[in-house]
């Protein structure tokens, strides 16, 4: 029994897996975006404040071509530094959807060991036949149990020394 709610564990915690691969590929993609943009954001501030500079020593006829650059490079400043602001909401987005799964992954992933210890438990309790190896081992499959439903539920349970003594 406990075996087969391992495999049916497993499939849903691969499916968490893939989803947090996709969102964290697409953070990736999005703060890459977002430092483009930035680029982009600071040479457009950058041409338009050298245009002004160069405009001042300008000859008077050449003043409005300068003033027209000028315009045209702060113009796209502005719309560079508003769309900077989507990315990075769309960026932070992706990376709260990953902690997100992350939860969930860490409860399958702690089930899946609490439950593999429990089943060694209970087949060293089948040769040796100490009742108090199979109460031992009651105590890994409560907990397994425990995570593996509250991953499949949706249900924030969580266990923070367990995620750090096995995490990276």
């Amino acid at each position: 029994v406990l075996a087969t709610f391992i495999g049916i564990c497993k499939v849903k915690d691969d499916n968490i897996v893939q989803q947090m691969q996709q969102d964290q590929a697409k953070s990736v993609d999005a703060w890459a975006w977002y430092q483009a943009k930035k680029t982009r954001l600071q040479f457009a501030e950058a041409t338009a404040d050298s245009l002004e500079l160069q405009s001042l020593s300008a000859p008077v006829n050449l003043k409005p071509a300068f003033e027209k650059k000028i315009a045209k490079y702060k113009g796209q400043a502005d719309k560079q530094s508003k769309e900077l602001d989507e990315i990075q909401a769309k960026a932070k987005g992706y990376d709260d959807d990953y902690d997100k799964w992350n939860l969930h992954d860490d409860q399958f992933d702690l089930s899946d060991a609490l439950l593999a210890i429990a089943i060694s438990l209970f087949a060293v309790t089948s040769l040796t036949q100490k009742r108090w190896l199979f109460g031992l081992a009651l105590v890994p499959t409560f907990f397994g149990v425990l995570y593996g439903v509250a991953g499949l539920m949706g249900y924030a349970i969580h266990s923070n020394l367990a995620a750090k003594l096995l995490g990276t």
